[in-house]
């Protein structure tokens, strides 16, 4: 029976709003994106960033093999012209871009392999967590193609010495290998994966919405400014916090505890 890629998404309800988890599902494929997956997860994305309540979301792949194993080379190996290859990398990019635009934290919870489009998907996200077993790589100059579109945040992350050999080379490697250049945040055994991610949304879930809200739309502003733009971008974020009362509420809460 073929299996028809799609996208899960399950929502819980925590002590102070919705968590999302978000499964890329074309697991006899090792989760390669093809189209209409990639329709699907930015619509599905789209709907989760919309939600006022949602506070953090946890993207993994289908199965233990992989997180996502890159983008389909079968159906790129049927683009036909210049034009047709710009559409099909422009979605690579929507889905990249889909995690980058949510309004809260997206953590990576990678199983497996993660290559080519599947890397620059978790690279997108804000938080990283692998198994020990993942492997990583860009192979695209194996196929005869460059890596691209948000490979680009890879500098930002790993600095230009690490892209050029993981662009040039196109070799893959292993999860403590990704931690020490890091690329991960953690790398944890199989039995401790639930546990890792889950310290994670408790620690976010700790944290006022609205600040962490304020901090990854800043995080991401600092990306493409000059440092005194960076800066100035910094105190009108500062400012815009106190457009509510969750900073005088969150700060007597402090004094309070004192």
């Amino acid at each position: 029976m073929t299996q028809i890629p799609t996208v899960h998404v399950r929502t819980e309800a925590r002590e102070g709003g919705e968590v999302a988890f978000v499964t890329l599902d074309n697991e006899r494929k090792l989760n390669v994106l093809n189209s209409a997956l990639m329709t699907a997860f930015v619509q599905a994305m789209a709907d989760l960033s919309a939600r006022d309540d949602l506070r953090a979301v946890v993207l993994t792949g289908a199965g233990t093999r992989a997180f996502v194993g890159g983008a389909d080379v079968n159906e790129m190996a049927e683009l036909d012209s210049p034009d047709a290859a710009r559409a099909f990398i422009t979605r690579v990019h929507g889905c990249c871009a889909a995690v980058r635009a949510c309004p809260v934290p997206v953590i990576a919870r990678i199983g497996g392999l993660t290559l080519g489009a599947g890397l620059e998907l978790a690279a997108s996200c804000d938080l990283r967590v692998a198994v020990e077993s993942a492997r990583f790589g860009m192979p695209e100059v194996k196929l005869g193609i460059p890596s691209v579109v948000e490979a680009a945040v890879l500098p930002g992350l790993i600095g230009w010495g690490r892209t050029r050999e993981i662009l040039l080379l196109g070799d893959t490697f292993d999860a403590a290998a990704a931690l020490a250049m890091g690329l991960v945040d953690a790398v944890v055994q199989p039995d401790d994966f639930d546990a890792a991610i889950e310290a994670r949304l408790e620690s976010l879930l700790t944290n006022e919405p609205r600040a962490v809200r304020i901090q990854k739309a800043l995080i991401r502003r600092w990306e493409g400014l000059p440092l005194e733009a960076a800066i100035a971008a910094g105190i009108d974020a500062f400012a815009s916090a106190f457009e509510t009362d969750e900073p005088s509420t969150a700060m007597a809460k402090w004094r309070a505890g004192r």
